[in-house]
């Protein structure tokens, strides 16, 4: 792929409100009001000008190739360490919002987990998830398919709460503190596009 281009599939459509500055950032030269987002499909963080004035911390908001709303610009992907506060706060809430919308795809992902080498699997980088746990997935699992969180949680009783594991997952990512990302998008590159 050359500079410049994208993938359709690398794209947001959808996003959820982290924080609204309606005075733009307090070091910013420019006072124009700024909004920070998670992306729905692959938890991009980015930064956007909002059309109005009437934006929801929490709020889902379209921000795809379309007409947009609320979203009049969508300024570009940010690293974990450039939220605000208030974004930093509010992020487990939104990931967690997200996990529990697609339910489906985050189940499928126990359902499909596959080993990363000879010696660890990816069901293993979740928090929590060792050796134990691990075996007592792909038992449950080779048993029969998970169906729902519940069903996880039910069938392997010695793991958390499965959409806890997965938050903790994506923020770990999100932050850059690992190797491998299974769930969110790497962190902010210079040429990556939201």
């Amino acid at each position: 792929m050359q500079e410049g281009e994208y993938k359709r599939e690398d794209l947001e459509e959808y996003a959820l409100v982290l924080d609204y500055l309606p005075t733009g950032k307090s070091f910013s030269i420019k006072s124009e009001p700024v909004v920070q987002m998670l992306g729905e499909t692959r938890f991009t963080l980015l930064e956007a000008v909002p059309k109005v004035q009437e934006i929801k911390i929490g709020e889902r908001i379209y921000i795809g190739r379309g007409v947009r709303e609320k979203i009049s610009l969508i300024r570009g992907r940010l690293s974990y360490e450039n939220l605000t506060e208030g974004s930093r706060n509010e992020l487990p809430n939104a990931i967690s919002t997200v996990i529990k919308g697609n339910e489906a795809r985050f189940v499928s992902f126990f359902n499909s987990a596959s080993p990363l080498n000879i010696r660890m699997h990816s069901l293993e980088l979740l928090p929590g998830v060792g050796k134990k746990h691990l075996e007592a997935i792909l038992e449950a699992r080779d048993q029969k398919d998970f169906e729902s969180f519940a069903d996880i949680a039910a069938r392997v009783p010695l793991l958390q709460d499965p959409v806890k594991l997965l938050t903790e997952r994506v923020l770990i990512e999100l932050k850059g503190d690992t190797r491998f990302y299974i769930l969110a998008r790497p962190p902010h590159l210079k040429h990556d596009f939201a």
